[in-house]
C-alpha cells in the first residue's frame, strides 16, 4: 500500500485550437514533444501517476477502463469522487453540487483531498487520475499536497461538436449532462485547461491522443504509451 508520510487533513477545514492566450503570451502544444515523450520506469516505492485530460465527452473514462484492464492501474475519477461526496449528503457535497450545476470548478483543496484519500486507501501504486487537474490552481495544489508531479499526462483531443453529441447521448442521469451545463463546461475547459496542457507539454510529459474513432481504435493509440509497463 502506498502512503504519503505527511498528513494534509487540514486542507478539508475541447479542442477548438491548440493555442491559448494568457497575459499576451501564446502557448502552443509542441507536437514533437507530445508524440515522443517517454514513459519513465515505475517504482513500487512511490506512486506512478498518470493524469488523464480532455473535455467532457472526450472519452477519458472509457479509455481509462481499457488502460486499467490492460496495464493494472487504479482508476480515480475526480468527477466520480465529487458525485460520491454529493450523494453522501455531507456539507461539502452541497457546496460541490451547487458548483457543478453552475458548470464551475470545485475548489482545489476539496478535490485534492478526495483524490489523496482514494490513493492512500489503495494497495496499488499505479494511478490514473481522470479529469484532473482542470486548472493551473488544481495542478499546483496537487503537486504541493502530494509532493510529486505526474509521470505521464494523456490529453484526449476531441472536436467540440463530437464531445457535445457524446455527452447528450450517454444519458447517465448526471446533473451536468445537459446542454447548458455542457456549454459552460466547454467554455471553462477552453479558458482553464489549456495552460495545464501546455505546461505538461513543455515538461515533456504530454501525450496527445486523437480521440475520434471507435473505442478500440482510440485505445490502439494509447496502448504504445504504456507498453513499457508490460515488459
Amino acid at each position: 500500500m502506498w502512503r504519503r508520510v505527511a498528513s494534509v487533513s487540514h486542507l478539508f477545514s475541447h479542442s477548438k485550437s491548440t493555442k491559448f492566450n494568457q497575459g499576451g503570451s501564446t502557448f502552443k502544444i509542441w507536437e514533437t514533444i507530445t508524440s515522443e515523450s517517454e514513459i519513465p520506469t515505475p517504482s513500487k516505492g512511490s506512486p506512478f501517476i498518470t493524469f488523464v485530460l480532455g473535455g467532457p465527452g472526450s472519452g477519458k473514462g472509457t479509455q481509462c477502463a481499457k488502460i486499467v484492464e490492460a496495464f493494472g492501474f487504479t482508476h480515480i475519477s475526480a468527477g466520480d469522487l465529487l458525485r460520491r461526496e454529493i450523494a453522501s449528503g455531507s456539507a461539502y457535497g452541497s457546496v460541490i453540487l451547487s458548483t457543478i450545476r453552475e458548470g464551475k470548478i470545485v475548489p482545489s483543496q476539496v478535490t485534492v483531498q478526495l483524490i489523496q484519500k482514494e490513493m492512500e486507501s489503495s494497495d496499488n501504486y499505479k494511478f490514473l487520475i481522470d479529469g484532473f487537474p482542470r486548472s493551473e490552481e488544481n495542478r499546483k495544489a496537487f503537486e504541493q499536497t502530494i509532493g510529486t508531479e505526474p509521470d505521464v499526462v494523456l490529453f484526449f483531443d476531441c472536436p467540440e461538436q463530437e464531445m457535445v453529441k457524446r455527452v447528450l447521448n450517454r444519458n447517465q442521469g448526471r446533473v451536468d449532462d445537459n446542454i447548458d451545463t455542457i456549454k459552460k463546461r466547454l467554455e471553462i475547459f477552453d479558458e482553464l485547461n489549456w495552460p495545464v496542457i501546455n505546461y505538461y507539454s513543455l515538461r515533456g510529459k504530454l501525450n496527445k491522443i486523437n480521440a475520434v474513432g471507435t473505442v478500440d481504435e482510440i485505445f490502439e493509440k494509447v496502448r504504445p504509451i504504456f507498453a513499457p509497463l508490460s515488459k
